[in-house]
């Protein structure tokens, strides 16, 4: 039998502690989205371990400062509970040692949240498939996606025994694809669709997975872009004012923190969630107290090519074409497969 989480409590800075007890693995929570979301996990009673490349003594592939070892001393300092541990998430035999230590040590696991390679250099390229720069494109898959499906394999068969829990795939806008190059398409788009496939298979054994984005994320990375810090991020709306409406990383965090809390979640197993909806739904506020909605603005296309706008409406609108006819294909394939299903019932009966 699974054991049950303790109850709700608050803690010191007036958060709700709906995940008292649980045991979280945060893999890519050394910057940007993985970094808030171990912030969020803890803050909400969780003990995270907090996984990647990046330590003390072996910096980032990206040229990047920070490092897991810091995000654990933020959840220390903040009264949580972390484990820093460097682990690559591309070697299976890495992963596997990450997880038989959450059970020998905790003897359970109940979120899992792959943020893996979320700022990869590679991804932030853009331009047309056919004038791509592909000399990385096979390590970029490995590093951003089969990484994603290494830890989640290993992962779920504790969450299974378990018998609840939920697998959370971080990736970019709420609509089937995102923008970038030919690679940073695709993976974006897979791990959406990692997510989708999972859920089925993982719905039988009381798991749930879904997959998530954040808004404007004011990360690390794009903080220094803007030349601004985490206290005066505001001032760089007078460079973009679509920047006003950004959210830290702890935004999408105490969003996953509230799915994860959520019994209910298992219900809409396999779905897109996106930060600011979850926001809303759940009421949730950033560190400073906003609720940013990127969905609820007007978004301020001016600064872009109108090349790039037209791109992304027409792009739009193939989507929605092609969501229409895959509703109506997949509602078809739904009656077929009732037919079987209601003659094993008639014969069931006469039996």
């Amino acid at each position: 039998m699974a054991k049950r989480l303790q109850r709700s409590t608050t803690d010191r800075s007036g958060q709700e502690q709906t995940l008292a007890g649980a045991i979280a693995v945060v893999a890519g929570a050394t910057r940007g989205a993985g970094r808030g979301i171990a912030r969020a996990l803890a803050e909400a009673g969780a003990k995270v371990y907090c996984t990647g490349r990046s330590v003390r003594g072996n910096p980032s592939p990206y040229g990047r400062p920070e490092t897991v070892e810091e995000t654990a001393e933020m959840i220390s300092a903040a009264g949580g509970l972390a484990v820093a541990l460097r682990v690559d998430h591309t070697v299976e035999a890495e992963v596997e040692a990450l997880f038989q230590r959450v059970d020998r040590e905790c003897g359970r696991l109940d979120v899992l949240v792959n943020s893996i390679a979320g700022e990869d250099p590679s991804l932030s390229q853009w331009g047309s498939f056919w004038e791509a720069d592909l000399a990385k494109a096979e390590a970029a898959l490995r590093q951003s996606l089969l990484s994603h499906i290494i830890t989640a394999k290993h992962a779920a068969p504790y969450l299974i025994r378990n018998g609840r829990g939920l697998i959370v795939e971080v990736t970019e806008s709420d609509q089937l694809g995102a923008g970038g190059n030919p690679v940073a398409q695709t993976v974006k788009l897979a791990l959406k669709g990692l997510a989708l496939n999972m859920a089925a298979e993982l719905r039988p054994h009381g798991v749930a997975a879904v997959s998530i984005t954040p808004g404007f994320l004011r990360s690390e990375t794009m903080l220094e872009h803007f030349g601004v810090t985490e206290r005066n991020w505001s001032e760089g709306g007078k460079k973009d004012r679509n920047f006003l409406e950004s959210e830290s990383p702890l935004f999408v965090g105490r969003a996953v923190a509230a799915l994860a809390g959520d019994p209910s979640t298992l219900e809409r197993s396999g779905q897109l969630f996106s930060s600011w909806e979850v926001g809303r739904e759940y009421k949730l506020t950033d560190a400073d107290g906003r609720r940013p909605d990127w969905g609820a603005i007007d978004i301020d296309f001016s600064g872009l090519p109108p090349q790039l706008v037209e791109l992304m409406r027409t792009g739009a609108e193939i989507q929605l074409r092609w969501l229409g006819e895959l509703a109506q294909r997949t509602k078809r394939f739904l009656d077929q497969l009732a037919r079987p299903m209601a003659v094993t019932s008639r014969r069931t009966r006469v039996d």
